[in-house]
Formats: C-alpha cells, sequence, structure tokens
C-alpha cells in the first residue's frame, strides 16, 4: 500500500521531536520506503530533519538523501565531514546514485570523499561518471551490471553472475561483451536458465539490442526507452565499448525534472524553483519574464496612444482591443504548446514549409469562424457595418498571423539549438498582443478611412 502524507501526521511528528522522542521517530519512519521517508522529511525544518538523519543506520541513509530535495540534502551533507560522507552515505550506494550526491559538494570536498573510499574500483568508477558532462547518459548511467564474455560457455556465465551478485543489486540483463569489451549483445535469464550449461553464449546471445553513447542526452535516453518499451538500456563509448546502464527509474526522474522545467518555462519562469526558495530566488525567476510582459505592454501602450485621434472619433473601436490582445495570446500559445511538444516527442515528420502551411489551414479555418461570429455579434450590438468588418477581418488577421508566428518561432529555436519551450507562455503572448494591435489598427484606418 502506498505512504499518503498528511498534515497531521506532520504535525505529529514535529510535536514528538519537541518533546524529545527522536529515536522512537527515527525507528517509525525507518520502517517506511526510503522515498517515504525523504517525503516526511522534506517537510520538516533543517534543525529537525537533522535530528533524524543522525539517527538513521548508514545503509539506509544514502538511500534517502538521493530521494531528498537538493536543498535539504545540502544542509544535512554540510553537516558532514568528506570521511564521513564516503563511509556513511557513498558507500552504501550505487555509482550512479553517489555521483550525484558528490556532485553538487565543492571541488575540495568532492576530493575529501573519493580519497577516503576504502573500496578502490568504486572510487574510479565514480570519478570517471563525474567526468561526464551533465544531462548526459555517461552522467546518468550505473556502472554495476553484469557481463560475460562471449567465447564463454553457460555454465561459466553462471559462476560469473553468482561472483558479480554482491556488486549487483538487481540484474536486469547479462550482457555480452568481446574481448575488447566491445558489447555484442545481451542474453535474457530465461534463456540462461534453459540453456545446456556447455553451451557457448556466443551461439544463444541475442544480437538484436540497442544502446546509447555515454554523450546521448538525458532526453533521448527517455525517448529510446520509450519508444522501444525498455527497461534497462546498456551505455557504450565511441568505440561500442560497454560502460554501463541506465534503468527506467532513472529514466523517470528525468522525464519529471525535463516536465517540470518546460513548464515553468512556459509558466514565465526563467530558472527551476522549488515552493521551498528563498524570496530572492523565487523573485530572481520571475523577474525577467514579467520585464519582458512589462517592455511588451508598454510598446502596446504606446501602439494604442499613437492611435489616440482615431479612438477619439470612433470609442467603439476600444471596445475590441481586449478580444484581439486576447485571441492573437490564446492562438499563439496553442500553436507553439503543438510544436514543442512534437519537438519533444521528435513526431514532427514535416518540413517548416510544411509544417506552416499547415498551421496557415487551421488559422485560416478558425479565424473564418470566430470572424463571422464576432461580426454577426457587432452588428447585434448596432456597431454598424463597416466597425463590425473592421473587427471580423482584423480577428482573422491576427488569427493566422499568431498561428504562423507560434509555429514559427519554437522551429526556429530549435534550429538553432535553443530551447523551444522558451517559445511559450510569456513571449508568444506579449508578442502577439503588440502585433495585433499593429493589425487592428492598420485594418481599422483602411475602412474606416480615419
Amino acid at each position: 500500500m502506498s505512504f499518503e502524507l498528511k498534515q497531521e501526521y506532520i504535525d505529529d511528528i514535529q510535536e514528538r521531536l519537541e518533546q524529545g522522542a527522536v529515536e522512537a521517530v527515527t525507528q517509525e519512519l525507518c520502517e517506511l520506503h526510503p522515498a517515504d521517508i525523504a517525503e516526511v522529511l522534506d517537510e520538516l525544518t533543517k534543525d529537525e530533519a537533522l535530528m533524524v538523519t543522525e539517527q538513521i543506520n548508514p545503509e539506509l541513509l544514502g538511500e534517502v538523501l538521493v530521494q531528498m530535495d537538493e536543498d535539504l540534502r545540502a544542509d544535512i551533507l554540510d553537516t558532514y565531514t568528506g570521511k564521513e560522507i564516503a563511509e556513511e552515505v557513498v558507500e552504501n550506494l550505487d555509482s550512479d546514485d553517489a555521483a550525484d550526491i558528490i556532485s553538487e559538494l565543492d571541488e575540495a570536498k568532492k576530493l575529501e570523499v573519493l580519497s577516503n573510499l576504502e573500496d578502490i574500483e568504486q572510487a574510479k568508477q565514480i570519478a570517471d561518471l563525474l567526468t561526464h558532462a551533465e544531462d548526459t547518459a555517461g552522467a546518468l548511467m550505473a556502472t554495476e551490471l553484469v557481463k560475460v564474455n562471449h567465447n564463454w560457455t553457460v555454465l561459466r556465465c553462471v559462476r560469473e553472475m553468482r561472483r558479480q551478485a554482491e556488486e549487483v543489486e538487481q540484474v536486469h540483463a547479462v550482457y555480452v561483451v568481446d574481448d575488447h569489451e566491445v558489447l555484442l549483445g545481451s542474453l535474457s535469464l530465461k534463456k540462461l536458465l534453459t540453456t545446456s550449461t556447455r553451451t557457448p553464449i556466443r551461439e544463444v546471445y541475442n544480437e538484436k539490442i540497442h544502446s546509447v553513447r555515454s554523450t546521448t542526452s538525458n532526453e533521448e535516453v527517455a525517448r529510446i526507452m520509450n519508444k522501444y518499451d525498455m527497461f534497462v538500456v546498456p551505455v557504450v563509448d565511441d568505440m561500442g565499448r560497454l560502460l554501463g546502464r541506465i534503468t527506467l527509474d532513472d529514466v523517470v526522474d528525468v522525464i519529471v525534472e525535463e516536465a517540470d522545467r518546460d513548464y515553468q518555462l512556459a509558466s514565465g519562469l526563467s530558472e527551476d524553483v522549488e515552493a521551498s526558495d528563498t524570496v530572492f530566488e523565487l523573485t530572481r525567476a520571475r523577474l525577467p519574464w514579467l520585464l519582458i510582459g512589462l517592455l511588451g505592454g508598454v510598446v502596446a501602450a504606446t501602439v494604442i496612444g499613437q492611435n489616440e485621434t482615431e479612438l477619439g472619433e470612433i470609442p467603439q473601436l476600444a471596445f475590441f482591443i481586449p478580444l484581439i490582445a486576447a485571441m492573437g495570446g490564446n492562438v499563439g500559445v496553442q500553436s507553439s504548446a503543438i510544436v514543442v511538444q512534437a519537438l519533444a516527442h521528435q513526431s514532427i515528420s514535416d518540413g517548416t514549409v510544411k509544417r506552416l502551411t499547415k498551421e496557415l489551414s487551421v488559422g485560416l479555418l478558425n479565424g473564418l469562424i470566430c470572424a463571422l461570429a464576432i461580426y454577426g455579434i457587432s452588428l447585434g450590438l448596432g456597431y454598424g457595418t463597416a466597425l463590425a468588418l473592421t473587427v471580423g477581418l482584423a480577428l482573422l488577421t491576427v488569427i493566422i498571423f499568431a498561428s504562423l508566428f507560434g509555429t514559427f518561432v519554437p522551429l526556429a529555436l530549435d534550429k538553432y539549438k535553443i530551447d523551444p519551450a522558451l517559445a511559450t507562455g510569456p513571449f508568444i503572448t506579449t508578442a502577439n498582443d503588440v502585433f495585433g494591435l499593429f493589425i487592428y489598427f492598420a485594418i481599422g484606418k483602411a475602412i474606416l478611412g480615419f
């Protein structure tokens, strides 16, 4: 049964900690899954969390820290020396999780942790992982796996699996390599159990295997694993030599982080934020896009100001300004969101011209429907044929323009290796507001003759 965190439970934990029942609280929490323990600790104050983590046994502490909020984890690790982190945290973790934690430390403490690891091979593996660029398969992978030589027999393969069992917590696949450690394929556990022990591995392994290079981006890794329905994917270097493996749980974390980041970008946040961040950090993340929106608003106000005389002559024009601006922004966000999603899933097979042509057709159809609707509404409200035609034609033009603009911008950003998620939200909305007003007043001058 899954653990459901409630505020009453947090209040009870905090009250008991205040009363000094630290050991009892810790024992109770240690019966939970590490992820649930981390979820509880994230809701406590720094001092309260420290009380508990000091009582958690080292074998469990590392798993809890991996699942914990980054800021709280940093606060807790600041209270440990490099030697303590090595002995009480890192030695009980898989290489990928250990590398993630060590990567957050300053350079001096990184070296101190690595130098205090008793297992020299583990220290070397972690150091190698730290050399890979962030957000790549090399930084995400774990080096613990079972690999066998293609010249071995099934019997020797089984013996090797037993020998490696202590280092590998879960065996997802047996990888087959040649004498130069080049990945050749994989061997399923079912095949291993149903084949004669004297059979050479080269006769029974599966050559059809998908792998990723250590330089492959995390997003591409997630796409490949999703496309081929893989629970685990091997990682190789440029020579095809087996380096490690990435499991589905690691990829899920990547997907969640990427979705959060894209959502925040679309909402007008310039950097990753958490609810627990300080006022300054939250302000710094929100302010840049707010300033862009402010600038766009000033430009829009200037456009309206330049047409002050015309608005004085035909004040009814002002009634439809919010409509024109809102429709342009909404259509632009819709178009950009669809394109950004398609780019993220790499499902855009058409070229830029075809995509723009398609959006032109969609914009034209939607624009015609909306334009006819507002034309009829305007006539019904008694604004006259000329004004109704102005508003309808302006709305049609704005919707078509917003559809094309919302499609073109993310495609252009993607071409120049800029995150297309930047194109959604405030940028598209602000730009379409300004251009929409230009179009509205230009058509008004042409039809109404002011």
